[in-house]
């Protein structure tokens, strides 16, 4: 498996049924894209919306964007197709819905391995209900596919018979509780989409606290808000500036047999230097990422 620094400041839900949403999305600046099999899809489309988006991954053109394809669930008609079908096309992941058990994670592990799905096809999960979120390490641990989590509070609101209230106060368990697996367990860690489009305000307080949680980045459902997650998830200018300065002045100091240093009035001692190394490991993958090149 790789262990590949990747920008997800913004991973973009694309309807698999939507051809020229497929297309247009490889010129849209999100990190990565979901494309989706489930809710996006009406049921008599499903089949085909899963060959087309199989199709439009294997043609590539999405240059170095993360690819992901949500399919349905298994207990579903579509999911056990929609895994075969996915396999082999060449998306870096599938995002398994409403997870709830080692065991779902262990079938499609099962079902992705029988269609010929390469080692290095992660399997993400969908956190979006109570028992999920309850189970969530069971599942982190279930198979070394498992990269990644990503919040699902539309659903998880319903049944919590829960509000969406601007400081999302009744999901700071789960979100909390999600984040401290996902970091025991060193997986990807997507927050949940904005439903408001007209609330920009809204939704860049949102992407606040969820770089405050310490989620990697935000699913969107909207092009419109790239931008903006594109801004609040990657480091600003100053923070890149003091880690490439602590871990030039810890490398030094360590050169001469210190295990700390001062810098500017303050202690820096190799916790710190861990941070900055991965801050600045970030910035480099996002101006690769960005970069015409």
């Amino acid at each position: 498996m790789t262990t590949q620094v990747r920008p997800r400041r913004s991973v973009l839900y694309m309807p698999g049924s939507n051809l020229r949403a497929l297309d247009k999305a490889k010129a849209l600046a999100a990190d990565g894209l979901i494309f989706d099999l489930e809710d996006a899809v009406a049921p008599d489309a499903k089949a085909s919306a899963r060959d087309q988006v199989a199709a439009a991954i294997r043609a590539g053109g999405y240059g170095r964007r993360e690819i992901i394809v949500r399919v349905n669930g298994l207990d579903t008609p579509w999911g056990r197709a929609d895994l075969a079908g996915v396999a082999s096309c060449g998306a870096h992941a599938v995002l398994l819905p409403k997870v709830e058990s080692a065991a779902t994670i262990r079938e499609a592990e099962t079902m992705l391995h029988q269609s010929g799905a390469p080692d290095d096809l992660a399997i993400w999960c969908m956190m979006e209900t109570p028992r999920g979120i309850l189970r969530a390490e069971a599942v982190a641990t279930a198979s070394p596919r498992v990269k990644g989590f990503v919040m699902g509070t539309s659903d998880l609101a319903k049944d919590l018979h829960a509000q969406h209230t601007p400081d999302r106060l009744p999901f700071v368990a789960a979100l909390g509780h999600v984040m401290l697996v996902a970091r025991a367990h060193n997986l990807v860690a997507l927050d949940g989409v904005h439903l408001d489009l007209d609330d920009e305000a809204g939704f860049a307080v949102q992407c606040r606290q969820g770089l405050a949680f310490g989620f990697d980045g935000k699913t969107l459902i909207h092009p419109k808000t790239i931008a903006t997650a594109n801004t609040v998830f990657a480091p600003p200018a100053d923070e890149i500036a003091w880690s490439r300065k602590i871990i030039a002045a810890h490398a030094a100091a360590a050169a001469e047999g210190k295990g700390v240093v001062l810098v500017d009035g303050k202690l820096i001692e190799r916790l710190h230097v861990d941070n900055a190394e991965r801050i600045v490991a970030l910035a480099d993958a996002i101006a690769a990422l960005e970069s015409p090149s």
